[in-house]
């Protein structure tokens, strides 16, 4: 399969809109994603705008991401029992890489794997550090 680089916001839609087939239906993932997330058009639309906004930082866009994820991903982990771990996020991150790496190439597809990967970690600690807190 011929690999293109991410350029555009029609680009990013492929590709959000690609890894989350996949993780609607992983194993591990599905029933976290589809036990929180009721209008799934709505939300790749918002997941298309983030991840546009974080990999075209300076460019002028028509759509720029508002909002905060790292309140909705505690918030979840919270609903769901304080049940997120590192494992999902490695599986998320996986599925994330190879979703790229069948697609995409070139700058913009490396920083998307750099930009998920640090946000993943900080997302976690975060996460954790919300448990510890929520305990004392």
């Amino acid at each position: 399969m011929n690999r293109s680089t991410i350029n555009n916001r029609e680009d990013v839609k492929f590709l959000v809109q690609e890894f989350y087939k996949k993780v609607r239906v992983d194993k591990l993932l599905e029933p976290i994603f589809n036990s929180v997330i009721t209008d799934w058009d709505t939300h790749l639309d918002h997941l298309t705008t983030f991840w546009e906004t974080s990999l075209f930082i300076g460019r002028k866009l028509d759509h720029k991401y508002t909002g905060n994820p790292l309140e909705a991903h505690v918030k979840t982990d919270e609903a769901l029992g304080n049940s997120i771990s590192e494992l999902h996020f490695g599986v998320w991150l996986n599925l994330w890489y190879a979703t790229i790496d069948l697609h995409f190439e070139g700058e913009i597809a490396d920083k998307a794997k750099r930009r998920a990967r640090k946000m993943g970690t900080f997302m976690f600690l975060k996460i954790f550090e919300a448990r510890q807190n929520k305990n004392k």
